[in-house]
């Protein structure tokens, strides 16, 4: 951070946008071991990404490109490529994502809606001449040509400027070759639109058609005099866009991906979850049905482009949803891999051509990496931390964990190379450690630390040590943060801190996560963070204990858990209890003001869904079904219906510009309370969207969170 002035965490935590500035992200490895490729910041507070090469052997790691020397070409991003980075989260700018070819001597990268690659030995950049708006350009593996998205068509170049052409484009403006579509970003993780042949000779592409998606339209009140942006919402119950897969060669001939249905003209599979094309092997199609239920994932022949066949080599289903992981499927030597739920172990398991192989104690997270006849995984057996494993796909008795220290490990291996993240309770800084995997990672002998990859994060200017607790009959993962210097014995109210939603966890061995938790508990609050049924790390069945009700398990876990902690904690007051969230939380926060008033006493809902109709397909028939054949749990789900309930105070935040969990929730929710009668606040945030990356807003918003607080939970802290 810059010197000079005090610096306060929220104006820390604004400026370093959460403290991921400075940190290295998006690590890729070369093929031949040598060298690692990676996006970092120059320091704490610099939002601009620039992209770095470590050699190994040396541990000398070089600039390779500096958008700060070129122009600002942030300023004209294509809408495409914004609406890109909200699916993602992304709040950097400069370089946020990058392409290398197998052997990792060139990179392409867009800037500001230009196209640009660099010769990585000799650091030399080219300007592709292209038109404007280029956004997800991808070098093909060999190196000879990049792929890249302008609008809805995808484009070709080669690596010298020469032969620019159209690949693929459609005359209905509401069909896109090559794009992700609004559900496969933000629900599936699937960004991507188009892979890559492992020769460059031929590329898979999406085709989308969104001539069925309902239209809504994003205003922008604070400025009247500007048109509302229309975009294509597929809301629960609503058509999702029609999703086609073909294979197109070089000069833009192209070949539909056809797969039979058993019922004419009904494609029971209607997401396209993944497209995974490995060398050696035919593509592999990943395909769900509308209910979640059931995933193909079929190869596709590609010997003769007239007849693409498709081949179904693995079919998982589930009574509930199946879930989609990271890395699932991969090729190994030996067969597929794939990570699937079994009900009757009741965790997540590495399965090798539909055999679990993984050891008996562990829940596989993700398949990071798949290094000859060994599989890289992250796994937990303690939901509060993740770790590495190597899983020997040969003899199972030989897999063993790879990190042993208490926290979160992440990895990104290739030949023999791993590149460890690790975070901690203790340690602020996340370590980014290159280790040699070896040859034989079963034989039990340590992993040689190589090199260091620099972090240039800020150091938060608090830190916290939380209580780490398992609370209730279902022992829930939580976490408490107590006032710094907190005498143990008097009185404090209680804030409940959660997310409570499913895929995100909050009670990790990880020290950034909790510093807001700490900041808010240095304000004169105890804090408590529960992890309750939904989220992850517990087991198919606690995840699946929400089906068909988001709101009561969650709350009453919440709430259970807030008994406990004050049975071992007498100090905490149940008579001044306070809860916040954001997103997920801020349902969870709504739904606690409305059903638990006697326990809840002040409510702050940021972004909150409020009624699941007004909320995509994917994500919410997942839990709910669809609202056709389930209308009683959209019913009994919804908060507006409950208004009337309201009896304590409640704010609500929602940035206008959100299209994501649109602002509608938030209105819908006021109308309702203001037709109750219902007393509450409501803060909107005009050009926000649902990740609030501006600073200002960021800083303040902690400011006014903390001060709704103390005014209805009657609290000072010492000193104020």
């Amino acid at each position: 951070m810059s010197s000079g002035l005090e610096t306060t965490f929220p104006r820390q935590y604004a400026a370093t946008r959460r403290f991921t500035l400075g940190t290295p992200r998006n690590i890729q490895i070369s093929a031949d071991g040598h060298r690692v490729l990676f996006l970092r910041s120059k320091a704490g507070d610099d939002p601009v990404l620039c992209l770095w090469e470590l050699t190994i052997a040396t541990g000398v790691e070089r600039l390779v490109v500096d958008p700060n020397d070129m122009a600002d070409l942030d300023a004209d991003l294509p809408a495409a490529e914004r609406a890109r980075r909200e699916r993602a989260r992304e709040g950097a700018a400069g370089i946020v994502s990058y392409s290398l070819d197998d052997e990792a001597t060139t990179a392409a990268f867009a800037l500001g809606g230009s196209l640009f690659s660099v010769e990585l030995a000799a650091g030399t950049l080219r300007s592709h001449a292209t038109d404007a708006g280029v956004f997800d350009p991808r070098i093909d593996p060999s190196g000879r040509r990049i792929a890249f998205m302008i609008g809805s068509d995808l484009h070709l170049v080669e690596l010298d400027g020469t032969n620019s052409s159209v690949l693929a484009t459609d005359d209905d403006p509401l069909v896109s070759w090559g794009r992700a579509d609004f559900i496969a970003a933000e629900e599936m993780g699937r960004s991507r639109g188009f892979w890559w042949a492992p020769d460059g000779q031929s590329l898979i592409a999406c085709r989308v058609c969104e001539s069925s998606v309902q239209r809504w339209w994003i205003a922008d009140p604070a400025n009247p005099g500007v048109a509302p942006a229309e975009i294509r919402y597929p809301a629960a119950g609503t058509a999702n866009a029609e999703i086609g897969l073909a294979l197109i060669q070089l000069d833009g001939q192209r070949t539909e991906i056809r797969w039979h249905s058993p019922v004419p003209d009904v494609d029971p599979f209607e997401y396209l979850n993944d497209v995974v094309w490995s060398e050696g092997h035919d593509p592999l199609v990943v395909r769900q049905t509308r209910d979640q239920r059931t995933v193909s994932i079929a190869a596709v022949s590609t010997a003769a482009a007239s007849q693409m066949a498709v081949v179904e080599q693995r079919r998982i289903t589930d009574d509930v949803w199946v879930e989609l992981l990271p890395g699932s499927p991969s090729w190994s030597a030996l067969g597929l891999l794939t990570l699937e739920d079994r009900a009757d172990l009741d965790r997540r398991v590495l399965c090798l051509d539909g055999r679990p192989i993984s050891p008996d104690d562990i829940h596989v997270r993700s398949i990071a990496a798949v290094c000859g006849t060994t599989a890289v995984v992250t796994a937990w057996t303690d939901s509060t931390e993740i770790h590495v494993w190597a899983i020997d796909l040969e003899d199972e008795s030989r897999s063993r964990r790879l990190t042993s220290d208490a926290g979160v490990h992440n990895v990104v291996a290739a030949a023999a190379v791993a590149v460890i993240t690790s975070t901690s309770l203790e340690q602020s800084a996340t370590r980014f450690v290159v280790r040699a995997l070896g040859q034989d990672l079963g034989d039990g002998a340590p992993l040689p630390d190589l090199v260091a990859i620099q972090n240039h994060a800020a150091t938060p200017v608090i830190s916290t040590a939380p209580e780490m607790l398992r609370l209730g009959k279902r022992l829930l993962a939580a976490a408490l943060f107590l006032p710094t210097g907190h005498d143990g014995r008097s009185p404090l109210p209680v804030l409940l801190d959660p997310y409570g939603g499913p895929h995100a966890q909050r009670v990790v061995r990880s020290h950034l996560p909790h510093l807001t938790s700490q900041w808010f508990a240095d304000q004169g609050f105890a804090v408590l963070v529960v992890d309750n049924r939904g989220t992850p790390g517990r087991g198919p069945s606690f995840e699946r204990a929400v089906w068909g009700d988001l709101a009561g398990p969650v709350l009453e876990d919440q709430l259970d858990a807030l008994d406990a902690a004050s049975e071992k904690y007498p100090f905490l007051d149940l008579e001044r209890v306070g809860i916040r969230g954001w997103s997920f939380g801020g349902y969870l926060a709504t739904l606690a003001a409305l059903r638990a008033p006697d326990r809840i006493h002040a409510a702050i809902a940021g972004a909150p869904v409020t009624t699941w109709h007004l909320y995509d397909t994917h994500y919410t028939e997942r839990y709910l079904g669809h609202p056709d054949d389930y209308p009683s749990h959209y019913a009994n789900n919804d908060l507006t219906a409950e208004a009337a309930s309201l009896q304590r105070p409640l704010l609500l935040i929602h940035g206008l510009a959100d299209d994501n969990v649109v602002a509608a929730h938030t209105l819908r929710m006021s109308s309702a309370l203001l037709a109750a009668g219902r007393s509450h606040h409501v803060l909107p945030l005009s050009g926000v969207t649902h990740m609030t990356p501006q600073e200002i807003v960021a800083e303040n918003m902690l400011h006014l969170q903390r001060d709704f607080l103390l005014e209805h939970l009657g609290s000072v802290p010492p000193g104020r």
